[in-house]
């Protein structure tokens, strides 16, 4: 009996090899070919009379009502300079992240065929950590300066805010701007609502991804990945004891799901705890349910929040 089921497990086990192996090839053979345009070098390396040139090639970048005394100014000021002058030391070479940009837009164009390839165009902005990637229709704005790593001394920012301002981060801020653009806002007010969508965006970095760790994707250390796997019963018992899943109480998204420096559960363990347990919780029932459900990538977005999570069958790990 114990020789028939170790059978059957190698056979299940083999298949899912041989489907994961014919998904890698046809994605390796979808053609290719992504522009990269680095404005960032265009505009600081351009002499100041030859502005206009760079406003006729990229005038989406040139809003009316700006003179051009103000882009006069950027292009010689110091300080912006020195911060040019830092990028280009990290992004001089820019291959390495335009090959994993190819990539990624093969796996998106493999399961989201009508998606379009879009142009990938570099910038130097305000530092907007709400910014960091933009992701129209078909062009892709990627601001470098908030990638220079999370110690650089450029950065006067809250630690759990700089500590994913590392290239590492990149490719998950896209794939997160992709799925935002993909999938309208979550209108429902629960909380396990808000949980799954956060969870579906995450999952989204788990197939567009798949090299990547679980604390890249999530934007966490690996101290705090390990802090959610061993607290996982704990959390979801705590959302279950204080009726938290069918509860519409908005002050639970900044709690539990909107970045933060700690989770607020108004306990000891606060001062221990991630911010954002409660997309790691949602992250895992969406796991779960996809393992237990034969579904597209699709399909579970076309799915509700209960739905999902009533055919998770999820159980937090003890």
């Amino acid at each position: 009996m114990k020789i028939f089921i170790y059978s059957i497990f190698l056979c299940c086990f083999f298949l899912s090899c041989g489907k994961k192996d014919k998904a890698e090839a046809a994605i390796n053979d979808i053609p290719m070919k992504l522009e990269v345009e680095r404005f960032d070098k265009v505009f600081f390396e351009t002499e100041p009379k030859d502005l206009y040139k760079i406003k006729k090639e990229f005038p989406f970048f040139f809003p009316h009502g700006n003179e051009d005394a103000v882009w006069l100014e950027k292009m010689q000021d110091p300080l912006w300079r020195e911060l040019y002058t830092e990028v280009q030391k990290k992004y001089e070479n820019f291959d390495e992240v335009e090959n994993n940009l190819e990539v990624l837009f093969k796996r998106m164009k493999y399961y989201f065929p009508e998606a379009k390839t879009p142009k990938v165009i570099t910038v130097i902005s305000e530092m907007d950590y709400n910014n960091k990637v933009i992701y129209a229709d078909s062009i892709v704005i990627i601001s470098l300066e908030m990638y220079l790593g999370r110690e650089h001394r450029f950065y006067q920012f809250p630690k759990y805010i700089k500590q994913n301002f590392e290239e590492s981060q990149i490719m998950p801020d896209v794939v997160s701007r992709f799925y935002q653009r993909k999938v309208a806002p979550d209108t429902d007010k629960y909380f396990l609502s808000k949980m799954i969508a956060a969870g579906e965006e995450l999952y989204f970095k788990d197939v567009l991804l798949p090299d990547y760790s679980d604390a890249d994707k999530m934007g966490y250390t690996e101290a705090q990945i390990g802090w959610s796997v061993e607290n996982e019963s704990y959390i979801w018992r705590y959302f279950i004891e204080k009726e938290m899943l069918y509860s519409d109480d908005q002050k639970l998204i900044p709690r539990f799901i909107s970045p933060a420096p700690f989770s607020k559960f108004y306990l000891e363990i606060d001062n221990e705890s991630p911010g954002r347990v409660g997309a790691w919780i949602g992250w895992q029932i969406v796991r779960s349910y996809m393992k237990n459900n034969e579904v597209s990538l699709q399909q579970l977005l076309d799915t509700s929040a209960k739905e999902i999570f009533e055919k998770s069958k999820y159980k937090p790990k003890k």
